[in-house]
């Protein structure tokens, strides 16, 4: 279902001012008009439902219907739940990417924003030939917002600025103090070990981290670093995967298997 996706919360009276692009999609191409609904989601993934009550002035208002309480502390109406048993909470997924050629990063970021992965972290890899661009952070912010409003995802999808490979280490180790169980997974082109996604999160990680590289994969000094800081190496399939493929397909992977891991057990 299309929700459109709010970049900020509504203020305390719960109402939302909306102008530009967000106005002329809304109203120019959805043909919204004062007295029609919407749905659509908070930045953090909560579902709301808007109602128009104006589009005078190249300006769109709405007054949201349903909101949680930590987001209106003003007389908000809240949603009914979700039974819990239907929607089951998955750990947070880090995409850890190799910057690759051209555009093919535009793709990844798309497709990992409509795969609910929460955090997408590029990086300069050895092998890689483009190099860290902050300047193409706002694009995929966009690509980001444009995807959940696609898909309605519920995942709030950060990006974050392109950086080295010693600088994403650093990333890694502060988030193994930050989570109880984080797994990290090394996409790699050579089976390093016998494992599986299924080995790797037999026991309920709280985080996941997938790591895929650029064109050619990861240099030998990288894999010997990932390993060192607790990277589980994995081989999927026999084939060698285009990049913007592995993180489509590793991610997808890995979020379906949780999805499901109270349906499937391990031999011993």
């Amino acid at each position: 279902m299309k929700r459109f996706v709010l970049s900020a919360p509504p203020n305390p009276e719960g109402m939302i001012h909306l102008y530009d692009k967000d106005y002329h999609y809304l109203v120019r191409v959805r043909r919204l008009k004062p007295d029609s609904c919407f749905d659509a989601l908070l930045p953090d993934g909560t579902e709301i439902r808007v109602r128009v009550l104006s589009t005078v002035d190249n300006i769109l208002i709405g007054e949201c219907l349903m909101v949680s309480p930590k987001q209106v502390s003003q007389k908000p109406v809240p949603a009914e739940p979700v039974p819990a048993e239907l929607v089951p909470e998955l750990p947070p997924i880090a995409l850890f990417q190799g910057l690759p050629k051209g555009t093919k990063m535009d793709t990844i970021v798309r497709q990992a924003a409509e795969g609910g992965v929460s955090v997408v972290a590029p990086f300069e890899s050895e092998y890689s030939t483009a190099h860290p661009n902050a300047e193409k952070l706002k694009r995929w912010e966009r690509i980001v917002r444009e995807a959940r409003q696609q898909s309605g995802s519920g995942t709030e999808t950060l990006v974050r600025p392109p950086c080295g490979f010693d600088a994403l280490l650093s990333y890694w180790e502060s988030l193994k103090k930050e989570y109880e169980r984080p797994v990290g997974i090394l996409l790699h082109q050579e089976p390093l070990e016998k494992g599986s996604f299924h080995d790797y999160i037999r026991y309920n990680p709280d985080f996941v981290a997938l790591a895929v590289g650029p064109e050619g994969g990861f240099s030998p000094k990288e894999v010997s670093l990932f390993l060192a800081a607790g990277f589980k190496p994995l081989l999927m399939g026999n084939t060698i995967l285009r990049v913007d493929t592995a993180a489509l397909y590793g991610t997808a992977a890995l979020r379906i298997i949780l999805l499901e891991s109270e349906s499937w057990t391990l031999k011993e």
